[in-house]
């Protein structure tokens, strides 16, 4: 059996291993960046509808989704309902504030021609799939789209 020399807390032959690890990752990240290799690329839809919509805290709690263009309340919904819908637009307005920009534009929600929802602001460019959220989630998105017309 051989000793080990306690200032040494690795072996060599580890430390090399450990640092040609880290190198062949960082490789293999910069190549599959710079070629695209292992990424996926959803084909190019167009949008079949749409609605702008805003989104306004009321006093007692409550969250109102109002038509932009109309200025018509939607849907109100109450304390404690519409969890995904608010932590959504949450994300969202959390950008604009993080960017500098007001609350004044309104949100677009889109039906795509693959049929998925996307939840999208136009001032940052950003944008929520509701889709990937399961059905549960996606469906109160699809109502409010259903009854823009």
């Amino acid at each position: 059996m051989t000793s080990r020399d306690p200032q040494q807390p690795f072996p060599n032959g580890v430390a090399i291993a450990a640092g040609f690890l880290v190198v062949v990752a960082i490789l293999a990240s910069g190549i599959a960046r710079w070629t695209d290799l292992g990424t996926v690329r959803l084909p190019r839809q167009h949008a079949i509808s749409s609605v702008q919509l805003a989104f306004e805290d009321r006093a007692d709690g409550s969250v109102a989704i109002v038509d932009f263009e109309s200025a018509r309340d939607r849907r109100v919904l109450a304390m404690g309902e519409g969890g995904f819908i608010r932590s959504a637009v949450r994300g969202l307005a959390r950008e604009r504030t993080r960017r500098g920009l007001g609350s004044d534009s309104p949100f677009e929600l889109v039906r795509w021609s693959d049929g998925r929802i996307s939840l999208v602001d136009p001032e940052t460019g950003r944008s929520i799939e509701v889709d990937a959220f399961g059905p549960d989630n996606a469906r109160p998105f699809r109502e409010l789209l259903e009854s823009a017309g």
